[in-house]
This record gives C-alpha cells, sequence and structure tokens, in this order.
C-alpha cells in the first residue's frame, strides 16, 4: 500500500500560533490540538476554525448540543438521564434520581451557554475581573438555575408529570458548603450579579469537602460534624486536565545569570498538586454564565505508595495523600493550635497560587507586553484571607518572568483592589515570621523588600516621624515577629474599600488612619454592600414577587430594584395590603411548620416573629438579645392574668454557627436552649413567649426563615459590624428592623425613613469613652440586667456554672461590648416594638413603604461601583437575540 493514500499525521500544537502551513483536505488529518489549561487564545480559535473543512463544520453544528425549551423536551432529557446517566428506570426512581436527572438537564442547558460565554468573552479579548474569596455561600443551585433561566414552570409542570412535586425534588440538595456567614453569601450574591450584568468574570476558590461543618444541638450545646455535601454534586465539571503543582517548604537559592543579575530560585520542598473543579453561574434573563473554579488538592506523588503497602505499612501508603487532601478539607480549620495555623496559611497559599497560575496563564496566551497586565486583569480580595497573591504575583514576575522590581511592583500594585471587612483588630490576619519562613521562605523574602521599599517611601514623605514606621510596618516587631496582613494588602492594592458608609470612615479615622495619611484619601473608597434580589425576593419569596410584579409591570424589578419605588403608592391600598399580610402569614406558617418538625415546638404563626439569625459571636450581641428574653419572661410571670392579655405574642428565633474554638459564642447557644427549654414549658406563659434556636443555619433555611419574619435582630456594638447583608434581606422581604446605629442600618434608616426602623443604643463616637469609663471609672450594671443575672445564678436555666464566664465578662471584665449600657435602651425599643405590632393596619403600611425604598440594596448597584470606580472594566454586550424578554427563558 502506498504512503501517500495513508493519512499524514501533522504535529501536535501545544502553544500558540499555531503551525498552520500547507494543505488540510483530503488525506491529511486535522492538527492536534493538544489541550492546555484555558484553551485557545483569540486569534487562535479563529485560526483553528478556519482550518477545520466544511463539512466537519457542517456536521458539528448540526449536532451541536441545544438546551430544553419546552416542557416536551424537559422531560425527555430527565427520562434520558434516569435511563442512562443513572442507569434507573420509571420503577425504582425515587426523589434523589428525579432531583439528579433534572439538575442534569438544566446543567447540560446552562454548559452550552457556559461555553458559548466563555468563547465570546475570550473573542472580546477585553478586561476581565478575578473574584477571589475564600467563602462562596451558594445555597442551593437547581431552584436559582430554574429562575435565572425562566425555566421553573415548564420544570414544575414536567416533574409532575412524571409524577413528583418539585417542592420535594428542590429539597434534595445539600447546600454546598463552601462558606460560613456574610462574606461568603456576600461572594455568592456578586458572582450573580456579574453574571445578570454580563461582566467577564471568575470566581476562584476552594473546594472544601468538608465545608465548615454540620451544627448539631445535643443537650443544648453545639456539636460540630462532618457535612458531606459532596455525595452527590451534579453541579461541578472536574477538570482533571487543569492540574497546577503548588510549592510548600524548601529553600532560596541566589545567584547571578549571565548578564550579572541578581537572582532567587525557590527550591525544593514539598509539591502537593491543584485540581480544578468548574461550577457554572447562570445570569438572569441573559445567557451570561459566568465561571466559579475550585481548586481540590491532592498529593503529587499520587494516591497510593505500592512498596509501602507491600512491605506491610498500609497506613503510610496513603498518607502522602492524606497530608495533601487536608489542605482542602475543612474551611478554616480550628487555629487554636500551632497545627491549625500553618494548614490555615498552606489553605491560603494554596488557593492564590493555582489561581494565580491559572490568570497568569490566560493573560500570556495574549502575547501581550506585561506592561498591560493591568489592563487586562483586575484581581479583587475579598477580605485578607487571599493577600498572598499580591506576594505571588511579585514572586511570578520576578523569578519566573524576569522583570525588574520596580516594574513587577507596578504593575503588581495596579492589578489588586482589597475589600475590608471588619474594623475588629483581632479579625486582621497576622501569621508569624517563623512559621512564614519554614512555608513559604521565598514569600517572606519580598514581604520583606515590600516593607523595605514602603517603609522608605514613608520615611521621605515623613521624615521627622520615625514613629509612623514602626505603626505601618507590614512587619510587626512582637516577640515572635508577625506578617501583617491586612497592611500587606493595602500597600499592595491600587484601592481599598469599606462595606458600608460608617465602615468605609472608620477604617480611615482608626485602623487605617495612618495609612490615608501616607497614600491620601483617594486609595480608600466605599461600597456599600447589597444582595441580588433573584435569590432573596424571587427565589426566596415567590408569591410577594408575584404580587410586586402584578403592581410594577412584570419582574423588571429583578433587575432593576429602584422600580420598587412604584410600591409606594399602594401603601395605603386596602385590598393590597390584605394581600400582602396574606403572603406575610403563609411565609410565617411554613417556618412554624418547619420549627415543630425540628424541635418539636409549637408556635403560633399569628405572634410576632422576632428572628436573629447570623454567625454567633459577642459582637453581634446575641446574648443582649437572650438576656433581653429573659427579662421579657421575668415580666410576663409577674403579671396577673389580667395584665397578659393585653401582652403581643412574641416568638424569639436564633440560627447560626459557633467557630469550633470560640468557647464563649458556644456558651451563648448553651443558653438560648436551656432559656427555651423552660420557657418554652411554662404553663403560665403559653404562646406569650417562645425561644427557638434552629441547628445548622444555612442558606436553604434562610430562605424560609427571612420571609416569615416581623422583625429581626441586628444589634451589634455600635461601630463593630462592617456592613451586614441580612438586614438588607429581612427589609426586601417585608420584615421590620431593631437595630444600632451601626454598619448598613444607617444607610437603610436614610432609604426607608426613621418612622419604619426602630434604632436603639450609644452611637460608634461614644464606645470608645463607654470603655476607657468601664475600666478606669465606674460601672454600674442596668438594675433589669442584674435581674436575669440574679436567675441564671439561681440555676433557673440549669447548671450557673456553665454560664459565669458570660456573666462575668459583663459584670467583672469590662463589658466590652456595651451590654449593660444599651439593655435599657433595648427592651424601651422592644416595648415600642409591641405597640406598633398591636397596630396591623400601620404595621403592614410601615413594611409596604419599607420594600419601595430598597431599591439601593441591590447587589447589582454594587458590582457597577466596582467597575467603574476600582476594576475599570466595561460588560459585554448581550448576543442579539440571546433573550426574548423577561421571565419567558427563551436564551
Amino acid at each position: 500500500m502506498s504512503n501517500s493514500t495513508a493519512p499524514r499525521e501533522r504535529r501536535p500544537s501545544t502553544g500558540a500560533p499555531i503551525d498552520l502551513q500547507g494543505p488540510v483536505g483530503p488525506g491529511f488529518t486535522r492538527p492536534k490540538h493538544k489541550r492546555t489549561f484555558t484553551g485557545f487564545g483569540a486569534g487562535e480559535i479563529k485560526s483553528v476554525e478556519a482550518s477545520i473543512p466544511e463539512p466537519q463544520r457542517e456536521a458539528w453544528k448540526k449536532f451541536a448540543a441545544k438546551g430544553f425549551r419546552t416542557q416536551e423536551d424537559f422531560e425527555k432529557e430527565v427520562v434520558r438521564h434516569v435511563e442512562t446517566t443513572l442507569a434507573r428506570s420509571m420503577f425504582n426512581c425515587d426523589e434523589t434520581a428525579a432531583y439528579a436527572a433534572a439538575s442534569l438537564a438544566f446543567r447540560d442547558r446552562l454548559i452550552t451557554q457556559w461555553n458559548r460565554t466563555q468563547q465570546r468573552q475570550t473573542f472580546a479579548d477585553g478586561k476581565r475581573v478575578y473574584y477571589l474569596s475564600l467563602e462562596f455561600l451558594m445555597g442551593r443551585a437547581l431552584d436559582n438555575a430554574m429562575l435565572n433561566v425562566g425555566l421553573k414552570d415548564v420544570a414544575k409542570a414536567g416533574l409532575q408529570d412524571l409524577g413528583f412535586r418539585i417542592e420535594d425534588i428542590i429539597n434534595q440538595e445539600h447546600d454546598a458548603a463552601l462558606g460560613n456567614g456574610g462574606l461568603g453569601r456576600l461572594a455568592a450574591c456578586f458572582l450573580d450579579s456579574l453574571a445578570s450584568l454580563n461582566y467577564p468574570a471568575w470566581g476562584y476558590g476552594l473546594r472544601y469537602r468538608y465545608g465548615i461543618f454540620k451544627q448539631e444541638i445535643v443537650d443544648g450545646y453545639q456539636v460540630e460534624v462532618p457535612d458531606y455535601w459532596l455525595d452527590f454534586n451534579p453541579w461541578e465539571f472536574p477538570r482533571h486536565d487543569v492540574v497546577v503543582d503548588i510549592q510548600f517548604y524548601g529553600h532560596v537559592r541566589k545567584f547571578q545569570d549571565t548578564q550579572g543579575k541578581q537572582c532567587s530560585s525557590w527550591e525544593g520542598g514539598e509539591i502537593v498538586k491543584a485540581v480544578a473543579y468548574d461550577v457554572p453561574i447562570p445570569g438572569f434573563d441573559t445567557a451570561a454564565t459566568n465561571n466559579l473554579r475550585l481548586w481540590s488538592s491532592k498529593a503529587a506523588s499520587g494516591e497510593f505508595d505500592f512498596q509501602k503497602f507491600n512491605s506491610g505499612d498500609y497506613e503510610s501508603s496513603v498518607a502522602d495523600q492524606q497530608r495533601a487532601e487536608t489542605i482542602s478539607a475543612v474551611l478554616y480549620p480550628n487555629d487554636n493550635l500551632d497545627r491549625g495555623k500553618e494548614l490555615r496559611l498552606k489553605q491560603q497559599y494554596f488557593w492564590v497560587a493555582a489561581s494565580l497560575y491559572d490568570i497568569v496563564r490566560r493573560f500570556k496566551k495574549s502575547k501581550r507586553a506585561w506592561s498591560e497586565f493591568p489592563d487586562q486583569v483586575a484581581i479583587q480580595l475579598n477580605d485578607t484571607h487571599p493577600t498572598l497573591a499580591v506576594v505571588e504575583l511579585q514572586r511570578i514576575l520576578l523569578d519566573l518572568e524576569g522583570l525588574e522590581w520596580d516594574e513587577a511592583w507596578s504593575i503588581v500594585s495596579k492589578t489588586f483592589g482589597y475589600t475590608n471587612h471588619t474594623v475588629l483588630p483581632e479579625a486582621l490576619e497576622k501569621w508569624s515570621v517563623p512559621l512564614f519562613q519554614n512555608l513559604l521562605p521565598r514569600h517572606l523574602q519580598i514581604i520583606y523588600e515590600i516593607n523595605l521599599y514602603f517603609l522608605q517611601s514613608v520615611e521621605r514623605k515623613f521624615p521627622k516621624d520615625r514613629d509612623i514606621l514602626a505603626r505601618v510596618s507590614i512587619i510587626e516587631e512582637s516577640q515572635p515577629k508577625m506578617v501583617r496582613m491586612a497592611f500587606l494588602a493595602i500597600v499592595g492594592s491600587h484601592k481599598v474599600n469599606g462595606v458600608a458608609e460608617l465602615h468605609s470612615d472608620l477604617i480611615k479615622t482608626t485602623i487605617f488612619k495612618d495609612f490615608v495619611k501616607i497614600f491620601g484619601p483617594d486609595k480608600f473608597t466605599n461600597v456599600t454592600n447589597g444582595i441580588t434580589p433573584r435569590r432573596w425576593l424571587h427565589q426566596a419569596n415567590p408569591r410577594l414577587s408575584e404580587l410586586i410584579a402584578s403592581k410594577t409591570g412584570g419582574l423588571g424589578f429583578l433587575k432593576d430594584l429602584n422600580i420598587l419605588n412604584d410600591l409606594e403608592k399602594y401603601a395605603d391600598d386596602k385590598e393590597f395590603k390584605k394581600e400582602w399580610a396574606e403572603i406575610k402569614y403563609a411565609n410565617k406558617v411554613q417556618l412554624a411548620k418547619h420549627i415543630k418538625s425540628t424541635t418539636g415546638v409549637t408556635v403560633n404563626p399569628s405572634a410576632l416573629f422576632d428572628i436573629q439569625v447570623k454567625r454567633i459571636h459577642e459582637y453581634k450581641r446575641q446574648q443582649m438579645n437572650i438576656f433581653g428574653c429573659i427579662h421579657r419572661y421575668l415580666t410576663i410571670k409577674s403579671m396577673t392574668p389580667e395584665e397578659r392579655k393585653k401582652l403581643a405574642p412574641r416568638v424569639s428565633i436564633f440560627g447560626g454557627k459557633a467557630a469550633p474554638g470560640y468557647w464563649m459564642a458556644k456558651t451563648i447557644i448553651h443558653l438560648i436552649n436551656n432559656v427555651g427549654a423552660v420557657i418554652n414549658k411554662d404553663p403560665d406563659v403559653g404562646d406569650l413567649l417562645k425561644v427557638i434556636f434552629l441547628e445548622d443555619y444555612n442558606v436553604s433555611k434562610a430562605e424560609i426563615i427571612i420571609p416569615a419574619s416581623d422583625i429581626s435582630e441586628h444589634i451589634s456594638t455600635a461601630g463593630t459590624e462592617a456592613s451586614g447583608t441580612s438586614n438588607m434581606k429581612f427589609v426586601l422581604n417585608g420584615g421590620l428592623i431593631i437595630g444600632t446605629c451601626d454598619g448598613a442600618n444607617i444607610e437603610i434608616t436614610r432609604e426607608i425613613g426613621e418612622n419604619n426602623i426602630f434604632l436603639f443604643g450609644n452611637l460608634a463616637e461614644d464606645v470608645e469613652d463607654l470603655r476607657h469609663a468601664h475600666n478606669y471609672g465606674s460601672h454600674t450594671l442596668d438594675p433589669d440586667l442584674a435581674k436575669v443575672f440574679e436567675e441564671i445564678k439561681k440555676g433557673t436555666f440549669g447548671d450557673a456554672g456553665a454560664f459565669s464566664a458570660l456573666v462575668g465578662a459583663i459584670e467583672d471584665h469590662g463589658d466590652y461590648y456595651l451590654v449593660s449600657d444599651d439593655f435599657h435602651s433595648y427592651n424601651q425599643t422592644q416595648t415600642l416594638v409591641d405597640e406598633a405590632y398591636k397596630n396591623q393596619d400601620e404595621w403592614v403600611s410601615k413594611c409596604i413603604i419599607s420594600v419601595a425604598r430598597m431599591g439601593f440594596f441591590s447587589s447589582d448597584r454594587c458590582i457597577n461601583e466596582y467597575a467603574e470606580s476600582i476594576w475599570n472594566v466595561e460588560p459585554l454586550a448581550p448576543e442579539k437575540g440571546e433573550t426574548d424578554g423577561l421571565g419567558k427563558g427563551e436564551l
């Protein structure tokens, strides 16, 4: 057989530019493309497409995957997945299998949109945003996907045809356990807005196998158990070909290159592999589907050491793999121990190093000069956790790309933006220098150089002020020396933002005031947080969303929340108020059922539902709330039956997790449960007061709890809560707030009016003076609080010794969070809440007006502010014909 008839193999192309000389046609194979981490660059796609013969292109186009549009197509997809992907049949398809099949049908649809979005972003070749967050609290994905593509009704009817209720199917899904509190939920809202507004953006995080933990309440105590959320997760795509080697430990070798330039090489140590998993993030009413890339850790040596196993050493044959996998096992490993601290730092470096490898790789495909990097790449640091990205990018540019220090540093500091989320000094991360020296020796050298470079510029600016150098140094001169990550983030970013007006002012006047002097006020800005109305109104509260749509001309308000203003004219409309109140009551009935099924306690849906759900922390003052419940209980007990009849019944609902090593927060949970156990069984009290703790608070539970709220508590000590976003969610769902002048409460008050919020307590500017007086002057305990403490000490709520630290922190140790100072004002304001709730007609009007004025608090507004003032990035215009109008889902 002659050689001329055998297909001629072309050499594989592994990078650009692709070699396409010579004919392509009969007798010649297509050029082989060896997949690289990030696919083709913009120029390469065109040349590859041009090289594919027309008939092949036609065949691909003819059989290209298309997402379902009709009910019939959806049912066909579900049945196909049940029978082929899951290998089940009509006879053994349970709700779990139906959930899997429905999710896979929607996932298939999203993935075609995801591919198209990535191609369009690559072709546009514009600037991309990379959002680095250690937490992404995504919540359930199926319901979100159905609503965002506008096909929930189709799915509901299709599943009903096949014998399933859509609510039961949605409830099969585990929440993705990738976060803990507001920080992670904010990141999730931002991803939703970035996709919905068509911004080219990727999120980068860690794929925790066990999340933070599942919370169980046993005998009133929090018990942490693993959260096996990855049992079945149809929403992720393992990218086993996207693997990055991450280095730890080792040493640094200094040498001179052939040009006599001083160079550094990080050598030796241990390698761990980062494997990418991609999660599609659909936009609402647009085909844009962005990407969240999560990194999972595995051993570089493979999972299994055959030699060790064969020699009988079975445990250590898998030791490497187990050690590597601990990096992405749990969010926030307990850092009360040194090994826990090392693991946290390992996590942070592992994640930012893998993410930067990806980002740099993508940039290098464009063949642009390094000076253009900040014009193509915007990286946002969500809090201090990703700060090592600053050092890692400098290392890449210096050691791997050979740039000069000044040029590299100029690129780095133009690329990063830093969002600060706290004014609490203890929450600003610090790592010990010896830990850094051992784990990341080259990074420690670079941090010292960054610090030297920075302090020299400060010295030139303030030659007479020697003290400022110690105050702003990235290295804290303590025993041992510490690396201050927040300072490093400020020095390495071109913009630093707070997340509410008060918070942004506080960071400029307290923890970062020296940096304002050094860099000027323009470097510091404010972007008040927001929430996505798609999840927190449309998904969580569908009946309210429908009612609003009926008065505002459709679902347009989900893309422009300011349209809610139109509701204000219905604040005195009898018929509208009646419907509004009915929806609230139905939501309360749903929550009451949840309470009954999870705690066994029966609550009255007509009672006022008073809710505080958030991370358990002393500064958030759940302890003040439960002391208030005890005070209310004692008041009820002292009343005559006639007086009790005039009282407004109340259900106090708590939820939230305490960090595993935070003993005081765990004690607060214990007290709440013990108080509930006493009050809920007291026949004198009956329905007048119930105290409930809902275990394992998460996004899905929030979607049941928040729409049922009458009043929610946002009662942090003034000046401690950066912003808060749950306050926004509660008001958007027609609940009112009792709160301090703190975080975003201040801006919510400005928008909705002082008549529609219940504010109490001391102001941020008085906090320091009060603390000083506690420690150096007289500190008189509030008399009502003293009575509460007496009751606790008497053992009314169980062993008094268990709560002595909680009481002692206020009585004997300075009451740092001012519980006693604010207690009287808090109780007085609760009495005002009771009175206001009795006048239901006026209460409902307040709720309607509040919702109507919440337009400012959309995460879409936040993202547009970031894009304009920090990232300098433009949205990509949607493809023509991408959407056929809101809610139709014809994408």
